[in-house]
């Protein structure tokens, strides 16, 4: 229970609300008033980089999703051309992060992180599609374990957000619901996949490292 309400934090978030709690101080010092805003916008802070346990299916037969938020496309696309992969057909599914979601990324299945590839961008609004393809973000290219297919996973930085954040290294080895990065202040994250079949639905709300979003 205690967890629940009081969540670690992810390590990004400890100078954000470090400066939030100051602010605060300063601010009660003037007034109450301004005070009080600011220590509900602290308390938002501190819930942002919430970092929770999450348990994952542990099967590989499924992808789980790798992010927090609302599913607001699944389509077939061509692949990511900064991967070299435009001319494969993908099942492409994306997720939208709002601001009141933990942006905490994982890893949908074990693998080996293939190639990583950072491309700057634009900060457009992360629902709309092309934000895909303009905005800031990072492409990770993972060799499953189990069958040797590519799964492809993008964080995208949204309109607030100003910076993504990789916690793993090419060559590296990641069991299914492993933490890969966050993105600060709203964003999405697109997962490219190939040969399964959608368990998830277009507007639902799915939980990253635990909701199932294809099964072989």
């Amino acid at each position: 229970m205690f967890n629940s309400i009081f969540p670690k934090i992810h390590k990004e978030g400890y100078k954000f609300l470090a400066i939030s709690i100051l602010a605060t101080f300063v601010a009660l010092f003037f007034s109450k008033i301004i005070g009080l805003v600011f220590i509900i916008f602290t308390i938002w802070v501190y819930y942002f980089f919430r970092d929770p346990e999450r348990y994952s299916i542990n099967d590989d037969n499924y992808l789980i999703s790798p992010a927090d938020g609302l599913i607001t496309n699944i389509s077939e696309r061509s692949g990511p051309e900064e991967l070299r992969l435009e001319n494969i057909t993908y099942t492409k599914i994306s997720i939208f992060m709002n601001v009141f979601n933990c942006h905490v990324n994982r890893v949908p299945v074990s693998g080996k992180v293939e190639e990583i590839y950072y491309k700057p961008g634009k900060f457009l609004n992360a629902s709309l599609d092309k934000a895909s393809e303009e905005n800031e973000r990072n492409y990770f290219k993972i060799k499953s374990n189990k069958n040797n297919d590519e799964i492809i996973i993008v964080q995208i930085a949204g309109l607030i957000a100003r910076r993504i954040v990789c916690e793993v290294e090419q060559g590296q080895q990641l069991n299914q619901g492993d933490r890969i990065g966050m993105i600060r202040f709203g964003s999405r994250v697109d997962i490219y996949f190939k040969n399964r079949k959608v368990l998830a639905k277009l507007g639902q709300n799915v939980i990253a490292g635990e909701s199932l979003l294809a099964s072989e």
